[in-house]
């Protein structure tokens, strides 16, 4: 009989690990969207940018190509990771900027820009 017990408690664990917990499903609700605009240093709007996300965990990066009026959009992001962000356009490049896990805002903006060769 003790083996059954141990048994089951460790199928029920499996599955439990399996499943996400609460606390996970309450951080899918909490995620967070960053968005913002890439201009140059006569604050025109670039269009065509590459904006650079890099999760600070992970190292993984995801790229967003502005809009026409500038704009990117980065949905969807943990509140528990640091994310640092920056922008390219024509081979210049913009100041790395952080958007850390103690901003507990759920929608960022981040205004980059890029200066003139």
């Amino acid at each position: 009989m003790r083996k059954v017990v141990t048994w089951g408690w460790l199928m029920f664990l499996l599955a439990a690990a399996a499943h996400p917990a609460a606390g996970q499903k309450n951080e899918g609700s909490q995620l967070r969207t960053l968005t913002g605009h890439v201009f140059n240093s006569e604050t025109q709007p670039l269009t065509k940018a590459i904006v650079y996300l890099k999760n600070t965990k992970t190292l993984l990066i995801k790229t967003y190509i502005t809009d026409p009026d500038g704009t990117y959009r980065f949905p969807a992001l943990s509140p528990s990771v640091d994310y640092e962000v920056y922008a390219e356009y024509e081979g210049t490049r913009s100041d790395t900027k952080t958007l850390s896990s103690f901003d507990t805002r759920k929608q960022v903006d981040i205004t980059l820009r890029i200066r003139s060769k």
